[in-house]
Order: C-alpha cells, then structure tokens, then sequence
C-alpha cells in the first residue's frame, strides 16, 4: 500500500478493556469533547521543518502513544502542544482552549508536561523540589497536594532525600510527582522510561494505568515499541508527517494479510492437496521442511478447516496458531517504506 494511502489511517479510540471505572467510561463517551484536536499543524525553524501538517484527535481518558526516529519532531510537537513554542501554521485546541498566544496561560493551567530529563535541584530536597514548583504553579497550601502526588509514586518516605542522592528512577519518580501537583487534564510524558530498569519502568507503567483510570488523558512519547503496546489506547507513528494513526490491531490489519503458521513433526508428501483443498486458505509457502504460513481471511474459519485436513492426511501436528505482527513490525514498515525516513 502506498504511504500516503497508509497515513490516512485514524480509527477512533476505545475504552480501556481492563481498569475501567466509571470516570474512564465517561472520559470515553463521544458526547465529551475532545482533550486534544489538532488540524494541520506545521512547526518551521528557517528553513528547516520540524514536523509538518499533522491533524488528530485525542479523547478525554485516553492514553495516546507518539512514536518516530530521532529528529520526528516528537518533542518540538510537545512543545508546541504544551505552547512553549508557538506553531508555524495550523491551530489546536488543548484541554477545550484553542490554542492561541493568549490563552497560553489557561492551557498551561490544565495541563503538564514531564520532559526526558526532569531537571530537578540536585541539592534539594524531593519535597524542597516540590514545593519550588508548587509556587510556581500560584498553588496555596502545596503540603497535601505535595503528600498525594509522593504518595502516587511510591515516594513518601523519600520526601526528605536530596535529589542528588536519588537514582535516575527516583528521579524520574520525583518528576512524574512534579507532573502531578497541578492535577492536569493532560499530561504529556516525553520518554518517561528512557534509561530505566525494569522494575521502574513497570512503576511507572502503573502510575499511567493509574492515570487513565482517574480519566486524566496521557499524551506518551516513546521510543519502547513494547511499551507503546502495552499501554497505548492508540498509536500515531510520526516522522515529520504523520505516517498512520490508530489501534495497533487495526493497523496491524491495514498493513499485513492475516495468516496461519502450521508446524509438524515431519514434512507433509502432499502439502497441495492438504492446504488448497481447506476452506478460508487463499495460498501457502512453505520456509522450513515442516514449517508453512498459510494467507488466510478469517482464522476461526481456516484453522479448524486446516486441522481437519491435517488429520485426514495423518501428519503430526505440533502447533498451529495465527501469525501475531507486533507493533514493531508495524512501525518498521511504515518507516521502511517511507521516503523522507530513508534520507535520514
């Protein structure tokens, strides 16, 4: 398919199937209006282009996965969003406020931004941190909102550790707090993983679910495909333009014919007859003696058709089971096949 066929693609979001409350539900609901709508939104520094005409539509509640190579324009459109930076060209209308040099305090207001480096005082405290960004946030009596947002990142007994004394995730830990102080209606994480372990990565993971189970809407950038996967309502895959938009199953379905892998102990005599004779088979290759993927419409059609072939021609089968295309094969072919990535 053709990128700019590819690049038309926005399905529109979901609710959650797991952690749903009643909040995450009507954060779902069509008749809210959008947290985000973007329209043609263009970023130019001289000469040089950012990125360039991007339209979406985020829900309210959802948790909204950005993905690109280095140089996308993942950050500069977090910026722009988050009005650090005014656009080039197109408009945006944030937390329900269109996006213009007047209301850039308002929007500031309803939303927060993590960057990929939190730039904490590294001789203050974590609650000396907190309470620095706190006033600069105009919030009176900071103390319970400070104790809640250490609470949600399991950092209450760290209050009074020096930020330079903390690890790289606790740091990262004391920024998500710093996110949450304001209570924001859309938090934008650029790379909030970026150099974690596992163990704090999968802190911070909860902390997102957790998020969007209070209907608080995520705008995630990442470079972690299995991460986006993972905790992505949708997924946008940007590089300067934006190349699709969508449920990983449904992009999944609009770049890869659906397919069957069958493996038997040992190479079938007349894989013809077993194969083209089943139902809901459209054709076959064999890349392993006893290894073939079959191209297929439907599975819970084909595979019961197949197994019944297989057994009337007494092979022994080890496995068969539908070809699953992760989000990195998705991602790897709309970049591969994308022209402006291959001059990169």
């Amino acid at each position: 398919m053709p990128i700019a066929a590819k690049a038309a693609i926005e399905i529109p979001a979901r609710t959650p199937a797991t952690g749903v409350t009643a909040r995450t539900v009507a954060a779902a609901s069509s008749a809210r209006p959008p947290a985000l709508q973007v329209d043609h939104l263009t970023k130019r520094f001289g000469e040089r282009i950012a990125f360039e005409d991007i339209s979406f539509t985020i829900a309210p509640g959802e948790v909204f996965g950005f993905l690109g190579p280095n140089g996308a324009g993942k950050t500069t459109t977090v910026r722009t969003l988050g009005t650090l930076i005014a656009p080039t060209s197109g408009t945006a209308v944030v937390a329900g406020i269109p996006m213009t040099p007047d209301n850039g305090t308002e929007i500031r207001q309803r939303i927060s931004i993590m960057p990929e480096s939190p730039g904490l005082y590294l001789r203050l405290t974590v609650i000396e941190n907190l309470e620095l960004f706190a006033g600069l946030y105009g919030l009176r009596n900071p103390h319970p909102r400070i104790d809640r947002a250490l609470e949600a990142v399991n950092l209450g007994p760290r209050g009074r550790d020096l930020c330079g004394s903390l690890s790289k995730g606790l740091r990262q830990r004391v920024g998500l707090a710093r996110a949450l102080l304001s209570d924001p209606e859309i938090m934008f994480l650029d790379e909030p993983t970026s150099g974690l372990d596992p163990v704090a990565a999968r802190e911070v993971h909860d902390l997102i679910n957790g998020l969007r189970e209070r209907g608080v809407t995520v705008f995630l950038t990442t470079h972690r495909l299995d991460e986006a996967e993972r905790l992505c309502d949708r997924v946008a895959i940007l590089n300067t333009r934006l190349r699709s938009v969508g449920r990983t199953e449904e992009l999944r379905e609009s770049l890869f014919s659906r397919s069957l892998v069958v493996e038997t102990a040992t190479q079938l005599e007349a894989p013809d007859g077993v194969f083209n004779s089943s139902t809901g088979v459209d054709g076959w290759r064999s890349d392993d003696p006893t290894r073939y993927v079959l191209t297929i419409t439907d599975p819970r059609v084909a595979a019961p058709a197949v197994t019944r072939a297989l057994v009337a021609a007494g092979a022994d089968v080890i496995s068969i089971a539908e070809a699953r295309h992760s989000l990195e094969d998705v991602y790897l072919e709309l970049i591969d096949e994308d022209p402006e990535a291959a001059r990169r």
